[in-house]
């Protein structure tokens, strides 16, 4: 069974905001490890639009930008939406009850999905089916933005936690 994971980098503060603050080449490597090896990544709708920048290519990308983008675009994709008129490649819509759906993908999936966004972490932690949090603690102060906690803040227990880099720190909680 696979273990839902919802990761992101996020200020002292507790805001997410892929343009405020960017990983450091050395956290952005722990990345693309992590792409490399997940079974998979749910999406919101909005996190997908964002992350669709990796299905082009650049010229001006370097080696890593290339190497993540190769291991983004090998996992399959499942997007969460109402909305969204279609998706790209390797990608599915969820547009069904999302219960039944996510329930479905953890039994049918070995490894780790990724859960990327606050607003569709929140709806899975009502639901029950987030397996772990990690968050990446930047020093940083934004005073605004998208909280990671997107509700009310689950119950949760510290199970590890790591410098990363420099000045990042890591912190992976499972439901108390």
């Amino acid at each position: 069974m696979a273990k839902l994971v919802f990761g992101m980098n996020q200020s002292l503060d507790g805001y997410v905001d892929h343009m405020e603050f960017a990983p450091s080449p050395t956290l952005f490597r722990h990345f693309i490890k992590e792409a490399e090896q997940q079974t998979g990544s749910l999406y919101g709708r909005r996190i997908y639009e964002i992350m669709r920048y990796w299905d082009e290519e650049y010229p001006e990308w370097d080696a890593d930008r290339q190497a993540f983008a190769a291991a983004w675009r090998k996992q399959p994709k499942w997007v969460v939406s109402r909305s969204q008129p279609s998706v790209g490649p390797n990608a599915r819509l969820i547009d069904g009850d999302l219960g039944d759906a996510v329930r479905k993908l953890k039994a049918e999936h070995d490894g780790e999905i990724e859960v990327a966004g606050p607003v569709l972490a929140h709806s899975l932690t009502e639901l029950g089916l987030i397996d772990e949090y990690r968050i990446y603690l930047h020093p940083v102060v934004l005073g605004r933005g998208n909280p990671y906690f997107a509700g009310p803040r689950p119950r949760l227990r510290l199970i590890s936690h790591d410098r990363m880099g420099e000045d990042v720190v890591r912190l992976a909680y499972v439901p108390a």
